[in-house]
């Protein structure tokens, strides 16, 4: 792909190595019109001009949040966050890491579910500043990413993403590597006990094994006791 929509994604495609994009699906007007102003209009220009679909050979997939919405809140539910904004989850990693939009916080949450924790963020400052800064913040996610940050590593420290596929075959879309029984479980957290399954069954799975551990919020921490 030469055509490239800005300087930070041209790095996660390209020098990231997150291109070729797999597996594109269109993404009608409509639903990228349902979505302006609750997420930022890059990520919807994303949508337009590329489609949901995979990057990094499927170590990563943007998608319709819609499709998302009930693990979303069954990941939120009972938790402080729930009622703190409203979500959008927009992408998800190989391993079931998923990542979530706030209207009002931006890219503020991640959670891990293999590992039933999930990592909060408060970006409402910048958000509140307008949709340049929105975007802002959707260019550095990218920028900032790495095939490590979304790989998962087996308990000899080895990534296990590229054996994974050798193993069992690339992802398709929604789809992801499930561990057998769940880490959450205690289960060794091994390439054999990875299996190919359906991402929206496998999470809200997970969801429900273990009430996950809520992380803090280190830079609004920070901010309380005065460091920032």
């Amino acid at each position: 792909m030469n055509y490239m929509l800005d300087e930070d994604f041209d790095y996660f495609y390209n020098s990231k190595g997150f291109g070729p994009q797999i597996n594109s699906q269109p993404v009608p007007a409509s639903v990228i019109e349902s979505y302006r102003g609750k997420l930022p209009d890059a990520l919807l220009t994303y949508w337009q001009e590329l489609g949901w679909g995979g990057y990094g050979n499927g170590l990563l997939w943007l998608v319709d949040p819609r499709e998302y919405s009930d693990v979303l809140n069954a990941w939120l539910h009972g938790t402080d966050l729930y009622s703190k904004d409203r979500y959008h989850l927009f992408a998800y990693g190989a391993f079931g890491d998923l990542y979530a939009w706030g209207e009002r916080t931006g890219p503020s949450l991640h959670i891990n579910s293999p590992w039933s924790m999930m990592f909060p963020t408060d970006n409402s400052e910048k958000v509140a500043l307008g949709r340049a800064r929105q975007d802002s913040l959707l260019w550095n996610w990218f920028g900032a990413s790495s095939k490590k940050k979304f790989d998962e590593e087996d308990e000899d420290d080895q990534p296990l993403f590229d054996r994974a596929v050798k193993l069992l075959g690339r992802l398709e879309p929604g789809e992801m590597y499930g561990f057998v029984p769940a880490l959450a479980l205690g289960a060794p957290c091994r390439l054999n006990r990875l299996q190919k399954v359906k991402a929206v069954e496998h999470l809200m799975f997970l969801a429900q094994v273990q009430a996950p551990r809520v992380m803090l919020d280190i830079v609004q921490e920070a901010k309380k006791q005065g460091l920032m």
